[in-house]
Formats: C-alpha cells, sequence, structure tokens
C-alpha cells in the first residue's frame, strides 16, 4: 500500500489522501484506490475515486501513481467548481430576503398555535405577523430556506388540536405566494405580531400598514374562493 496525503484545490486548499492497493502483478493491474478528505462529502470522495480508477484503467501498464496523483488536482478543480456553484446559490438564498403568505386552516387551541408560531419565527430568525379574521393569514419574511423549515415544521408537528380536543397538524396549510421581497415590502414588519380583522377593508389596511398592498392584491382572489 502507498499512501499519499497532498493540498490541492484553490485558495481554499483542500487536504486529500490517496491510498493506493498495489496488486502483486502492477502496474499491468491497475492499483486499487481509497480517497479521504475532510473537506469533501462522501460522494463527492466516491466520484473522484471513480474517475482516477477510470483514468488508470486507460493508462498503459507501466508505473503510474505520480500521473494519478496529477490525475487528483483536476478532479479536485471540477469537484470544487461544482460545489462553489452549488454554495453560491444556497448563500444568495440565505442572504436574499423572501416574503411568502400562508393560509391556515383554522386553529382552535389559540395561546398554543400562536406562542409556538412566535417560538419558530425566531428560532428561524423570521420576522411575521398572523392576521385573524375569516381567512386566517401568516405573512413570513426572511431567508427563503428558513421559511420553508417554518412550512415544514407547521406540517409536521402538533400544532392544534381538531374537533374532539386530539392535538393534530397543520396539514391543510397552503402557501398562497412566496416572492423575493421589494426594498419596501414589509417595512415594518418586526418580531412576531397578532392582529385581528372583521372585514376586508381591515385586511386589506393591515397590508397596507406593512407596505404589501401589492401581495394583497395578488393573493385577493385565492381568499374570495
Amino acid at each position: 500500500m502507498v499512501q499519499i496525503n497532498s493540498t490541492v484545490g484553490g485558495q481554499r486548499g483542500l487536504d486529500v489522501s490517496l491510498l493506493f492497493h498495489l496488486h502483486p502483478r502492477y502496474p499491468s493491474c491497475p492499483p486499487a484506490i481509497s480517497v479521504s478528505s475532510t473537506g469533501l462529502s462522501r460522494t463527492q470522495c466516491h466520484n473522484i475515486r471513480q474517475k482516477l480508477l477510470d483514468q488508470a484503467a486507460a493508462l498503459p501498464p507501466e508505473p503510474m501513481v505520480h500521473q494519478l496523483v496529477e490525475g487528483l488536482q483536476q478532479c479536485v478543480q471540477v469537484t470544487e467548481k461544482g460545489r462553489g456553484a452549488e454554495e453560491e446559490v444556497k448563500e444568495r438564498e440565505e442572504e436574499e430576503q423572501w416574503t411568502a403568505v400562508l393560509s391556515l386552516d383554522h386553529i382552535r387551541s389559540r395561546n398554543r398555535y400562536i406562542s409556538l408560531l412566535r417560538r419558530w419565527s425566531q428560532q428561524l430568525q423570521l420576522n411575521g405577523t398572523i392576521l385573524l379574521g375569516r381567512s386566517i393569514l401568516v405573512i413570513l419574511q426572511g431567508a427563503r430556506p428558513n421559511i420553508k423549515e417554518f412550512c415544514r415544521l407547521l406540517k409536521t408537528v402538533k400544532v392544534d388540536v381538531d374537533s374532539s380536543g386530539k392535538k393534530c397538524k397543520e396539514r391543510m396549510m397552503k402557501v398562497l405566494i412566496e416572492s423575493p421581497s421589494s426594498p419596501s415590502c414589509g417595512h415594518g414588519l418586526q418580531g412576531f405580531v397578532e392582529k385581528s380583522y372583521e372585514s376586508l377593508a381591515e385586511l386589506s389596511a393591515a397590508f397596507q400598514e406593512i407596505n404589501m398592498t401589492e401581495l394583497y392584491q395578488q393573493i385577493l382572489p385565492s381568499l374570495s374562493d
């Protein structure tokens, strides 16, 4: 066995360990290869290993360890580019502010339900408001992955009670709209606020108060159903 530790990649150099298992008939028989790195996922290490095995199989039956180590550099660069693009998308999603309006089916255990929503919004660094009336609406603003996690919790955690008093999940929740926030949208939305309304005019005023009139116009057809 031959183990080679190498630092490869761009500015963020990755430490990668290659372990070559040399067959008694090496180099007539290509070596088996193991790849490990704390900076790469198991899938990425597996993909690099497969590329090196393919390269080894294509080389003439001559000593090839040095060429495979050189091949590692190219494999990692390709992997890094893919990883860099994924991270860039993820970072952009985390930095960009999104706004979502959710529709809830019912609230029977009001205090428990709203305290859970408030706690989740704090944990996920979301600003929001719940509007209680003919339709129960939750307006959320923050990072898109956090809004998605809030929605997941709503559907998987027992937040309310059903007509028989048993704890139940919010399976009927609907996302009425989810979109990137405009600079003025949601201005004044802080913490998690509870409000009640009795008419569409009052509901419209609540949206206008937080500069979301345009959003209200977009969801209005859904409220009229």
